[in-house]
């Protein structure tokens, strides 16, 4: 089993946090995206989208999608639960990590690709950035409410939730937007999450 992917795109990001606050150790293989390489025959085979992560399983099948190889190996290795005990608690999870995802990380990168130099060969909208920017005030304050002063999205401990809002920062970062400049709760999650073990071995690199 191995995992096919980008170190610095945001989904990659989300998965390699969470292997790493599960202690798993699955080895990574560099798809450049510089160079395209998610868009030759090659790698679409294994992923018709072009899109990273992928994860390659031992009898040949792959899986992609960050959030559908996250549950798989939730499946495998339950401990620590990261997606919660309880079909309740794995419910709620979800919702959360689902709102961050496509009312925070999926806004940015909205904004990231359509105003980004490295999507400049792409058709750029200048307009669907201008939107997604004006989306996110209200979906970061209604996380800012949300949030509690544990250090983690939810309860006590790290999740997947924790994983995409992180994500989301470094993605927010690349196109000078600071997601916890207005929103305390934000901005001291940020903080404390930023000194785990887990975002130390990313070993982020400047934009």
């Amino acid at each position: 089993m191995k995992t096919l992917d980008f170190a610095s795109a945001p989904n990659p990001i989300k998965l390699r946090l969470y292997c790493a606050e599960k202690g798993l150790t699955i080895p990574f293989e560099h798809i450049d995206l510089t160079q395209s390489e998610q868009r030759k025959p090659a790698f679409l085979k294994k992923n018709p989208q072009g899109t990273v992560p992928i994860l390659a399983l031992d009898n040949g099948t792959y899986l992609t999608e960050s959030l559908v190889i996250m549950e798989y190996l939730e499946e495998l290795y339950p401990k620590p639960h990261m997606i919660g005990k309880t079909p309740l608690e794995r419910a709620y999870t979800r919702q959360i990590e689902r709102f961050i995802e496509w009312h925070i990380l999926h806004q940015t990168t909205q904004i990231f690709y359509h105003t980004h130099a490295f999507f400049s060969d792409q058709q750029q909208i200048p307009t669907i950035a201008a939107l997604a920017k004006a989306r996110l005030p209200k979906a970061l304050e209604h996380l800012n409410q949300f949030l509690n002063k544990s250090g983690f999205v939810i309860a006590n401990q790290p999740t997947i939730a924790d994983c995409t809002l992180f994500a989301a920062f470094v993605h927010a970062q690349r196109v000078d937007l600071d997601l916890g400049a207005e929103c305390k709760n934000i901005r001291h999650w940020h903080q404390c999450f930023s000194q785990r073990d887990s975002v130390k071995k990313l070993k982020l690199q400047p934009n």
